[in-house]
Order: structure tokens, then C-alpha cells, then sequence
């Protein structure tokens, strides 16, 4: 959108441009807007329900975070993730809110200590206090069982893209370089 106040219809194609993900019957009845007031905010307004869907700032940092993870539902297989890559359920795609995509991470679950490298291709998970979606074999490998459904994780960052295309190393890098174990595991 050229105009900050602009609005336009979400619809099938222009969603995943406009930064949000919407069920599809909100699709025809949802206006969306941005504010210079409110920067990257995104306001949707369906009948009298007008929320705010801001997107997070991503996190080029190279930190560490721990949250919870959960997995790709298999409904989501060969679909087009953010990247514009389909969903693979046996590869080590992953989706974040807020790490670049592109970014290597390394995922450990925090009760079984078992870890598993993925790349972040798309955006998610959109449920509230989850860090990472992963896909079905990435969340077997570090022992999150479809029972179960969601674990609590470290994400580290191993290589974070960079806008200007140089990539940074996260701190999984340099923990590479000691035992190979996240700090909050060699900790215990």
C-alpha cells in the first residue's frame, strides 16, 4: 500500500502480502489498514470486531528463547509456506513469528534434552505463548509426541540473515564451539 491510511480487501491473494493469516470466511469481510501512528500495526475489522494484529518485530539479535513449540498439522503438507516452498513433514522446515526467514536454529526440548537443526520457512505458530511450529518429524526427533502436542523448547539461532545479506552467527554457533549442549542443558 502506497498510503499508510489506505485499505484494502483481504482475499486469497493479497493476505499472506498484508502480513496476516485470516480464516478463509473472514476473507471477503475483512478490511485491512495500517496506521503511521501505530507503525507496522495492522488493524482488522470484520462487522463491529476490530482487533490488532501487529507483527512482531523480527529478532535478528542471535539470542536465544525458550517458549513452547508445537507441529504442523498434517493438513499443511505440500502447502506454501511463507518462503513460497511447500511444506515438507519429514524436513527440518520450522516457522517463527519473529526469526527471519532463512534463519538456522538449533530446538531443544527442554525435559528431554534431545535437539534438532531447522531452517525457518514460514510464519507461525498462531496460537498465543508458542515460540516455533516444527514440522511432524522435526517434533518426533526431539521427542514431541502427537499426544502430547506441544513441548517446551530452547530455540537457538545458528545463522540469522541479515537485510544487507551478510548472515550473523547466533549463539548456537559458539555453542557448537564447546560441548554442542544449549546453556540451559549444560547448566543442569
Amino acid at each position: 500500500m502506497a498510503d499508510a491510511t489506505a485499505a484494502a480487501s483481504v482475499g486469497p491473494s493479497s493476505h499472506a502480502a498484508a502480513g496476516i493469516t485470516l480464516p478463509v470466511a473472514a476473507w471477503d469481510s475483512a478490511i485491512v489498514s495500517t496506521s503511521k501512528s501505530l507503525g507496522r500495526g495492522v488493524w482488522i475489522r470484520a462487522g463491529r470486531n476490530t482487533k490488532s494484529l501487529a507483527k512482531p518485530k523480527l529478532d535478528r539479535s542471535g539470542h536465544k528463547r525458550v517458549g513452547k513449540a508445537s507441529f504442523y498439522a498434517k493438513k499443511f503438507a505440500g502447502k506454501k509456506m511463507a518462503d513460497g516452498t511447500a511444506m515438507k513433514p519429514h524436513g527440518s522446515n520450522a516457522a517463527s513469528k519473529t526469526l527471519p526467514l532463512g534463519t538456522t536454529a538449533k530446538v531443544t526440548n527442554i525435559d528431554t534434552g534431545q535437539s534438532a537443526v531447522v531452517t525457518i520457512q514460514d510464519r507461525g505458530p498462531h496460537v498465543n505463548g508458542r515460540i516455533v511450529d516444527l514440522s511432524p518429524s522435526t517434533a518426533q526427533k526431539i521427542g514431541i509426541t502427537q499426544d502430547e502436542g506441544v513441548a517446551k523448547v530452547e530455540v537457538a539461532p545458528i545463522a540469522v540473515p541479515m537485510p544487507d545479506g551478510s548472515v550473523k552467527s547466533g549463539v548456537a554457533a559458539q555453542d557448537a564451539k564447546t560441548d554442542g549442549r544449549p546453556s540451559s542443558i549444560r547448566a543442569k
